[in-house]
Order: structure tokens, then C-alpha cells, then sequence
């Protein structure tokens, strides 16, 4: 059966990208497209939007209108919409998949709880080869041990406006996974000043921004006389555009429940 997604933040770089993907993945169909009321895409033929040629799909401001066409919804804005929306697909229990970053613990909280209701997918990331990345990390964190300082760098675009990125949280949650500690209680998110030596067991955060980088992340596990770095490069948003639409139709046969890309992936 054909899964119907649409995109909120539609007119966006990576909603444009994602409903590309969407049209062209056997299996799905682009029924939607969801902006905020002052877009200047409002009321714009979808199809015509993304280069792709008129296909009767307009885009709208009506969240409900939206997700009375679809399935489920591919969600990458930010905060604050993606929660708003969440309780609209909870009631409607609509499949949602979330790529939206900086999202606080009360915000976690809300979409632990919309998983009751519907099904939610949620990951730093949706590419197939950061998450890969996420499992060695966790296999090496485990295997090498606090002897190992870890530190994990990334750097993106000069617009990105949440740090660190919602991939780099990804790799320190799986490389404190590996260690079995809450990353909350030992993460360092900056450095400045007389900081003092290092304390064993931490997880340290750099973040550059700078000119149009998609994302670059590496973990670096720091030892005596030797150095690990596990590294990922994204040259183009397709490829996170592609795990995004994979996992929307992985979730069509789910349950209610909170997902992530190693559920996909058969990772854990």
C-alpha cells in the first residue's frame, strides 16, 4: 500500500529535498506540504515548487487540513513548531517522524508522551552512515574505557542555529551508552578560560560553524601515545532526506511507540 507523507517546513532547503525524495521513492506519494501563515509558498503548487512539474499538491498553514491527507508527516523545523504540530499527529495518530534538533528535556518529554498515541520517530540524524558511526562509537566507548578521553568535534553551516548539533548529542549519547553513564552528568559543552585538567570520564563538545558545510563530525578517543578517530563527512542533504523517507515507511507497520534509526537499521 502506497504511504501518503507530507512535509512541514515545505518550502524549506531540506522540506524541498524531502518531498523530492518522497515523489520519486517507489512506495510513497507527496500529499502535503506544511508552512507557517506568513511563507510567502502559501498556496503554491508543491510540485511546481521543487522543480518537478505541477501535481495538485498546495501547500497550506492548516496543520489539520494538512494531515488529513496523509499517513504520517516528515517534520524537520524547529522546536517549537515540531511540538505544536506533535499534538495534532498524537490526536490524529498520524505517523511523525522528526528530524527537528535543539529540542530541550521538556520538549523530550512531550514526544515520549505523544509515543504513547501514535507512532513517533525521532534521531539526531537519518543518515544510514552517521548511525552506523553511533554503534562503533558505542562498541569502542565500551571496549577502550576511561583511559580513552573522548571528545567528539562538528562543524556545519554558518546558519545553523542550535549547538551542538543534535548528530554530535547523538554520538556522546551513544559513546556514554557504551559506558553505561548518564551523558547529562558528564558532558563538557565548552571550555574557556582556567578550566583546570580534565576530568576522567567526560565527554567533551566542540562546535565550529563557518560557510556552507553540510556537516562534519568526528569522535576522537584520546589515549597515551595513540588517538581512535571515527569520522563522518555528509556531502549533500539528500542522504539525510533518503534515511528520513526510509524510516517513514519502516514505521507504517509499527506500533505506537518512540523510534529511532538503529530500530530501522537493526542496530540494537
Amino acid at each position: 500500500m502506497t504511504l501518503r507523507l507530507a512535509i512541514a517546513g515545505a518550502a524549506g532547503r531540506m522540506g524541498r529535498e524531502l518531498a523530492r525524495i518522497v515523489s520519486e521513492t517507489p512506495g510513497c506519494q507527496l500529499s502535503g506540504g506544511l508552512e507557517a501563515p506568513s511563507s510567502p509558498a502559501l498556496g503554491k503548487d508543491y510540485g511546481e515548487l521543487i522543480g518537478l512539474g505541477k501535481n495538485g499538491v498546495i501547500i497550506s498553514s492548516d496543520a489539520d487540513a494538512v494531515l488529513n491527507t496523509c499517513e504520517g508527516i516528515i517534520d524537520f523545523t524547529i522546536a517549537p513548531a515540531t511540538l505544536v504540530l506533535l499534538k495534532r499527529t498524537a490526536a490524529l495518530k498520524k505517523i511523525h517522524v522528526i528530524g527537528t534538533t535543539g529540542i530541550d528535556a521538556a520538549g523530550e518529554a512531550e514526544i515520549k508522551a505523544a509515543a504513547v498515541q501514535t507512532v513517533v520517530m525521532k534521531t539526531g540524524n537519518y543518515s544510514l552512515g552517521v548511525n552506523m558511526l553511533a554503534a562503533l562509537v558505542k562498541k569502542a566507548a565500551a571496549a577502550l574505557g576511561e583511559e580513552f578521553d573522548i571528545e567528539i568535534l562538528e562543524m556545519h553551516h554558518r546558519a545553523k542555529v542550535d549547538a551542538p548539533s543534535g548528530t554530535a548529542y547523538l554520538l556522546g549519547k551513544a559513546a556514554a551508552d557504551g559506558r553505561a553513564i548518564d551523558l547529562a552528568q558528564k558532558s563538557v559543552r565548552s571550555r574557556d578560560g582556567h578550566t583546570g585538567a580534565r576530568n576522567a570520564g567526560d565527554i567533551g563538545f566542540a562546535t565550529l560553524r563557518g560557510g556552507s558545510v553540510v556537516g562534519d563530525h568526528t569522535v576522537i578517543f584520546a589515549g597515551g601515545g595513540e588517538r581512535l578517530e571515527l569520522r563522518h563527512v555528509a556531502e549533500n542533504r539528500e542522504l539525510f532526506a533518503r534515511g528520513a523517507v526510509k524510516a517513514a515507511l519502516w514505521c507504517k507497520d509499527q506500533k505506537p511507540g518512540l523510534y529511532n534509526m538503529f530500530d530501522v537499521l537493526g542496530l540494537e
